[in-house]
């Protein structure tokens, strides 16, 4: 009987598995979203979400068993100092799966994975007061080679 079996197949022998899961989370800790099958998003979603509760546990027994399993040190500080305390007030289903529809070449369903608590309104927010700022002119070179003769014709007089 399969009882509590859950387990993902993917169509790949369990080490092979495991490293395209532990790639994949990696991917999405350092991108913040990324792209991939609908039936891969759905196999890394407990797994991303087994991390940040690692990482909201913050000790150093749960770093290592981060470790242990993205085998990225740069991927676990990051999780560990950025993801985590973005979801610290969140129970549980940090990660959220938009589906996208079929890939043109295999019509394979594809999916964005992405962190709930991504905070995409920020950097807009900054775009948009750029983009209000007045841009200061700046003259091509040919502009300010006639400007500095103009000059220097009424010193020679």
């Amino acid at each position: 009987m399969r009882h509590g079996r859950k387990t993902i197949k993917l169509q790949r022998r369990a080490d092979h598995r495991n490293a395209l899961l532990s790639n994949l989370v990696c991917s999405l800790i350092e991108h913040k979203q990324i792209k991939t099958t609908v039936a891969k998003a759905k196999a890394i979603r407990p797994f991303a979400d087994r991390m940040v509760t690692l990482g909201k546990r913050g000790d150093l027994h749960a770093r290592r068993t981060a470790i242990g399993y993205l085998h990225s040190k740069d991927s676990v500080k990051e999780l560990f100092d950025k993801v985590a305390p973005a979801a610290s007030h969140r129970q549980g289903g940090y990660t959220r799966i938009i589906k996208l529809g079929q890939r043109p070449t295999d019509s394979a369903p594809m999916a964005f994975i992405e962190w709930v608590d991504n905070a995409p309104a920020e950097e807009p927010a900054a775009a948009q007061e750029a983009a209000l700022e007045p841009v200061p002119e700046t003259k091509s070179k040919a502009a300010k080679t006639k400007e500095k003769a103009i000059e220097a014709e009424p010193a020679a007089e």
